[in-house]
């Protein structure tokens, strides 16, 4: 059990470093300069009063509150997600499940906002669809999926990022990783040196 346990570790730790990123071209960014890039974008947003939206299904649904939430709180950059239980299940019944974020972000987007959208699978329509109407309101679009290397959404964002992994489990923590050190070093997070301690 030791051995199977590292091996889970070994796994994920090494995720985030072996994530491909590309842009809306197609063609591969340097981890350093996505994030660049990502970081800029959001305080541009946030200075000219946009804002970021998040969203996700399932798994992908937390990690959009979790974010949405701690951009804003720690990170003072406008942000929510569209993951309100009766927007949900009100535009589900009345427009199918494919539209419910589309039509959150119909009303809310503005051109200049930002949109998070993360699937692990990257082929879920109500993603999809979201990504398509940012897109016709102006919205700069940041992907995260995994599964499939040729998966439709890490064709459709200004930055995609494509975690190499068919188990859900690894690639949702990784997406929460890659978005929680876009905020930590935003904040201004460094190493810190730390003196090696003697054992007895």
């Amino acid at each position: 059990m030791r051995g199977r346990i590292e091996a889970y570790y070994r796994t994920l730790g090494a995720l985030p470093l072996r994530t491909r990123v590309t842009d809306g071209g197609g063609r591969t960014l340097a981890l350093e300069t996505a994030f660049d890039q990502i970081t800029e974008r959001i305080r541009a947003a946030h200075r000219d009063g946009g804002k970021l939206m998040f969203v996700g299904n399932g798994g992908s649904a937390g990690i959009a509150s979790h974010m949405a939430i701690d951009y804003s709180k720690n990170g003072n950059l406008r942000s929510l997600a569209f993951n309100d239980g009766a927007a949900l299940t009100c535009l589900g019944n009345d427009l199918g499940y494919s539209q419910v974020f589309a039509r959150q972000i119909e009303l809310h987007g503005r051109a200049g906002d930002v949109l998070i959208a993360i699937s692990s699978s990257g082929s879920s329509p109500n993603i999809l669809n979201a990504v398509e109407v940012a897109r016709a309101t102006g919205c700069w679009v940041m992907t995260l999926s995994g599964f499939a290397e040729d998966n439709p959404l890490c064709r459709l964002g200004d930055v995609n990022f494509h975690t190499p992994n068919g188990e859900y489990g690894f690639v949702e923590i990784t997406h929460l990783a890659l978005l929680h050190a876009i905020l930590d070093l935003h904040l201004g997070w460094a190493p810190v040196e730390t003196a090696a301690t003697e054992t007895p």
